[in-house]
């Protein structure tokens, strides 16, 4: 089972950082204070809408038939996206 990356505090909801990266090969550590990529503080389901878009060629069509919904309500997905992704890169 894949454990995903948390990126919200279970305590407070806030943004969480990365403190620390390994190197599973050497051990190699390095620690700081990292921001997440912004594409890493969406769900997994907007992750893989976003990859089956790619994947798809950026065609909603291709989409709506992947995702067995209407065309418009496919484009509401992506518009809802782009207004998420939107609004964190505002932050």
């Amino acid at each position: 089972m894949q454990k995903n990356l948390p990126h919200i505090c279970p305590s407070c909801s806030a943004q969480l950082s990365v403190k620390c990266l390994v190197c599973e090969k050497c051990q190699t550590e390095v620690s700081g204070i990292f921001s997440l990529p912004m594409l890493a503080s969406l769900s997994i389901q907007e992750q893989n809408f976003i990859i089956e878009f790619v994947k798809s060629s950026g065609s909603l069509k291709i989409m709506a038939q992947k995702l067995e919904l209407s065309y418009p309500t496919v484009r509401n997905l992506l518009d809802d996206l782009i207004e998420k992704i939107e609004t964190k890169q505002k932050n």
